[in-house]
């Protein structure tokens, strides 16, 4: 095999796992589980639309562009196939980019960015309270 072949082939499996991160995160019973599953598609989301929103700074876009470059690299500091902590890294560097354009970003352009329906980003930005009542330090 070429290694055109490998790319197709690797990018085929990435398509087929996001489907199915996607078909989990609505199939899946509301808790902790669902909102993980749901994390990484959410964040897509709401990268697409802080790139085309004007207020955005551009500093601000290139960061949330390298950390989806990094999630979507096969080169990682801990491996994707172990299980639990494989995707950890992805999710440390999504977590620490969100903080980053949340402290940059006005607060509308996220509110309007973030999907409602996935508490946990916004738990990462700062958008929600947490259990206490209090807002989430950034």
């Amino acid at each position: 095999m070429t290694w055109l072949t490998w790319v197709l082939v690797a990018a085929a499996v990435m398509v087929v796992l996001w489907l199915l991160l996607a078909v989990a995160a609505r199939v899946l019973p509301p808790g902790r589980v669902r909102e993980l599953v749901a994390f990484l598609p959410a964040f897509v989301t709401m990268a697409r639309q802080l790139r085309r929103d004007p207020r955005v700074p551009r500093r601000v876009k290139i960061v949330i562009l390298l950390a989806g470059l990094w999630v979507i690299s096969p080169i990682d500091l801990v491996p994707e196939f172990l299980p639990v902590i494989g995707p950890l890294d992805d999710v440390i560097v999504i977590v620490l980019a969100l903080r980053y354009a949340a402290r940059h970003i006005p607060t509308d352009a996220l509110d309007e960015a973030c999907p409602a329906d996935s508490p946990l980003l916004r738990r990462a930005l700062g958008l929600e309270p947490d259990d206490l009542g209090t807002p989430n330090g950034i």
